[in-house]
């Protein structure tokens, strides 16, 4: 029992020190680059590889880019 309460007492102080210090990661969120918008857990980055904060590793195309900008709509782009 003891050794419960000891784990749940470090938990709770973990838990309470990451909120303190923030909550978010150095890296920021994988999916924008730094001049794309991060105020909560629903924005939208702009379209295409400028706004990605890595590259793609390969070369963009047409399909890339309409798939990209109909994110996060459920109908696919239909100009491929």
């Amino acid at each position: 029992m003891r050794m419960i309460l000891t784990m749940l007492a470090v938990g709770g102080a973990a838990y309470a020190l990451s909120r303190k210090l923030g909550g978010r990661s150095s890296h920021g969120n994988a999916a924008f680059a730094g001049n794309q918008p991060r105020q909560s857990h629903d924005d939208v980055r702009d379209s295409g590889p400028a706004a990605m904060r890595d590259s793609p590793g390969r070369k963009w195309t047409g399909v890339d880019e309409a798939s990209d900008q109909s994110f996060p709509a459920s109908d696919p782009p239909g100009n491929y």
